[in-house]
């Protein structure tokens, strides 16, 4: 049974040392944060690559992907977040948490991904809906050398979301209007 969800303002971590930590979230309209169900989903779905996995969180906003993930052992998350309000945000609860592997980028997602050529073993990508970001996101990630080999992009979009080439989706879902989709390379 999928956990309730929370009310608005606040958003909980659902497994790991961390499990039941509630983090406030900042009141703007574009946050549209990953619901519990599609969280569990998720993160069973990583289970078996999670432990020790360096992750990046871009277009973070809440950042309760890239905490959870922490959470739940991975060595490292960078939050790739361009409001800084919601970067100051993400700060506070990474102090909160004492989330040593935990750092926080304020700054464009396009721009970091061009200034910066760390590889990441998992990728969590929850851009602003309506526009075409998702695949965007996904092809230079998977193009530029960010993506370790083997590892996994994790993306929230609405309907008729294709993943570019050379991705190919592994595992997906539904809830409402989300569309969320587990991608890995082709072949690999």
């Amino acid at each position: 049974m999928a956990p309730a969800q929370q009310p608005p303002g606040r958003v909980r971590i659902i497994g790991g040392r961390w499990r039941g930590r509630r983090l406030q979230v900042h009141n703007a309209r574009e946050l549209r944060p990953s619901p519990d169900r599609v969280r569990v989903t998720l993160f069973n779905w990583l289970t078996p690559v999670i432990e020790g996995a360096r992750c990046l969180d871009l277009f973070a906003g809440t950042g309760v992907l890239g905490f959870e993930a922490l959470s739940r052992g991975a060595a490292r998350t960078v939050f790739v977040e361009s409001n800084r309000a919601l970067c100051e945000q993400l700060r506070e609860h990474a102090a909160m948490l004492d989330a040593g592997g935990a750092e926080i980028v304020g700054m464009d997602a396009f721009v970091w991904l061009n200034s910066n050529r760390e590889v990441f073993d998992v990728v969590f990508l929850d851009p602003p809906f309506g526009t075409d970001m998702a695949a965007e996101s996904c092809a230079r990630i998977a193009n530029s050398g960010h993506l370790a080999p083997g590892g996994l992009i994790y993306v929230e979009s609405g309907a008729g979301f294709q993943p570019p080439e050379p991705l190919e989706i592994r595992k997906q879902g539904r809830a409402g209007r989300v569309h969320y989709a587990l991608l890995a390379r082709a072949g690999e």
